[in-house]
């Protein structure tokens, strides 16, 4: 799960990218990461999180996730850190990319995210229904769309959420882009929020690769918002 400072909870994005994609984990394949992700707020740079998460192939168009926080209860005095919820989901494409027209790839991609740890207790569980989108034409790749969450408790909001990318394979190993994205209200106390970010993925061979993004609030900034993410991906 990578998320910006400015968006609350975001759950298994599209890594490097906050926002997500259709393309599901080619069938009988795992897509693995262990990453690093933090936020400044207010000027003030918290102790990063780190986590994994574990993407499966289960059947063809459909991927299994899982996603799981190496410390999963930063405490009160850990201001600005990147909280990450134990989370899981499945994707199921139901639109397949025509190569040689502009029909796009699409997948829906349901998911729960569980507050874990004791500075967590009487958080609420967390379902997010996004839809997603994405063509490529040449070298170029454009992915988006955006879902519906349900975040109870007390003084929380139901909330919508949208992102849009744009991927650009400049060679045949490095790979760079820019994203859009933003959620609506998620408390009677906050606003909307917005953002852009750049987001980066270097193929060491076909298994190993290198991703990271880092993105800052345009709207609803508490001062110098602002956060990355960096992870180590394994595919095979």
């Amino acid at each position: 799960m990578l998320a910006a400072a400015s968006v609350a909870r975001s759950a298994l994005a599209g890594p490097p990218w906050v926002t997500d994609d259709p393309e599901p984990t080619p069938t009988g394949q795992f897509e693995n990461y262990a990453f690093v992700q933090g936020s400044r707020v207010g000027g003030t740079l918290g102790a990063p999180a780190a986590g994994a998460e574990i993407n499966y192939g289960a059947l063809p168009d459909t991927q299994v996730s899982f996603s799981f926080p190496v410390n999963p209860d930063p405490g009160p005095d850990s201001y600005g850190m990147v909280w990450i919820p134990l989370g899981g989901g499945v994707k199921y494409r139901f639109i397949e990319e025509d190569d040689d027209g502009w029909r796009p790839q699409v997948a829906v991609f349901p998911q729960i995210s569980v507050p874990v740890g004791p500075n967590q207790h009487g958080e609420p569980v967390n379902w997010l229904f996004p839809l997603w989108a994405q063509k490529t034409v040449g070298r170029f790749t454009a992915f988006g769309g955006g879902g519906y969450t349900l975040n109870p408790g007390v003084d929380n909001r139901d909330y919508l959420s949208w992102g849009v990318g744009l991927a650009d394979q400049v060679t045949k190993i490095f790979q760079i882009g820019p994203e859009v994205f933003g959620v609506s209200r998620t408390s009677v106390t906050d606003g909307a929020s917005n953002a852009v970010g750049l987001g980066a993925i270097y193929d060491f061979s076909d298994n190993w690769h290198i991703v990271g993004s880092a993105n800052t609030a345009v709207d609803n900034r508490k001062e110098d918002d602002f956060s990355f993410n960096f992870a180590l991906k394994w595919t095979g």
